[in-house]
């Protein structure tokens, strides 16, 4: 069954062999008729390119648009000014997470959203009711992204804006190959890295272009397999499989993300911060003393004591290593804690690790 979202670069994905599949509402490129090694080698040695178009993108614009995003977002919108951008949670009336997403300060009176499979545009719309504000989907604006430490000095050559100073979290209107563009600095990888927000029009000749040109660079098109195993090795949590409206922010290691003086409401505010310091678990990594990939959901134990999770298993192609995140009991958040995973078909040794697991100062996203 064909899904009702299609990315402008369906046939590109086709022709490189894709096998797709639906996601929020897409059909996505699940992997392509390339060894998924090369796409994570890339990533982390070159640069792998993603079509991300899959994400939903919500305008909000008018005199009211800053109020209205604020309301919806955990973080303080005042600190959020047009050429930056922020991560944070939506939440329920409970304070549990019903989304996560990315708002981008376009212009004063003119932000966007970028969001997954949560309920962003239903919360956004009970917000506006009242305000003068304009809510929009928009599923012409197609969203790639290129990824790796090699993807600044290749991008540089070909904008006229000079991408080496755009900081991490910004975003400029610019055009790449002569399309019009935004392109952000941010990602889903653990790299240092960009998105790329263009028209449906001009978002195949960029894509034709960056690969075309980036083929002697050792830039590849990646698949969203390889978006599963590289999120994971840097701990990017994915909704609803690492955290749900069952989940505070603070439940799931997410608590950066809540702007703790923002004066301004939100809903699930004061569900939210009176949950904060009541948690008993966290989000953390472990490194499995088997080569089989875990199995998500299998139960994590210390001795006889169940202690969490798995809430998203990968073999690291990087590292050699089958890994997870999991939501764990607070206290064996640290690095060197020997316990065990017993899933329905794998029994395992494992052991905590850092969070990330993989640059575990965040050093390559961020430099």
């Amino acid at each position: 069954m064909t899904s009702p979202r299609q990315s402008a670069l369906r046939a590109r994905h086709e022709a490189l062999g894709a096998k797709l599949d639906d996601w929020n509402g897409m059909d996505v490129p699940w992997e392509y008729d390339q060894e998924l090694r090369l796409e994570h080698e890339a990533v982390r040695n070159a640069a792998g390119l993603f079509d991300v178009s899959g994400l939903k993108k919500i305008h909000i614009t008018g005199p009211d648009a800053k109020a209205v995003a604020d309301h919806v977002f955990t973080r303080d919108m005042e600190k959020i000014y047009p050429g930056k951008s922020a991560y944070g949670i939506i939440l329920n009336d409970d304070g549990g997470i019903t989304d996560d997403c990315i708002i981008f300060h376009i212009r004063p009176n003119d932000i966007m959203l970028v969001h997954g499979g949560g309920t962003a545009m239903e919360q956004l719309e009970k917000s506006a009711k009242g305000k003068d504000v304009k809510i929009e989907f928009d599923d012409d604006l197609h969203d790639i992204s290129l990824q790796g430490p090699k993807s600044v000095d290749f991008l540089d050559k070909y904008t006229p804006c000079n991408l080496h100073e755009l900081k991490y979290f910004h975003q400029i209107p610019t055009t790449l190959f002569d399309r019009h563009c935004m392109i952000s600095r941010t990602g889903y990888s653990g790299e240092r890295g960009y998105e790329i927000f263009a028209k449906a029009e001009d978002i195949v000749p960029i894509w034709d272009a960056i690969l075309e040109n980036g083929k002697s660079e050792g830039i590849i098109p990646c698949s969203f397999n390889c978006i599963d195993a590289i999120r994971v090795e840097a701990a990017l949590l994915f909704y609803p499989y690492d955290m749900n409206e069952d989940s505070t922010p603070w439940d799931v290691g997410l608590g950066f993300a809540v702007s703790k003086d923002k004066k301004g409401d939100y809903r699930g505010k004061k569900a939210c911060m009176d949950a904060m310091g009541k948690e008993k678990t966290t989000t953390w990594s472990i490194v499995a003393d088997t080569d089989e990939l875990l199995e998500a959901d299998a139960a994590i134990y210390d001795g006889d004591s169940k202690i969490g999770f798995v809430t998203a298993p990968c073999y690291s192609i990087v590292l050699n290593k089958s890994i997870a995140m999991v939501r764990i009991d607070k206290e064996y958040a640290r690095p060197g804690i020997t316990l065990e995973v017993h899933g329905d078909s794998i029994k395992s040794g494992a052991k905590t690790g850092t969070m990330p697991i993989l640059d575990p100062d965040k050093v390559k996203r961020t430099s």
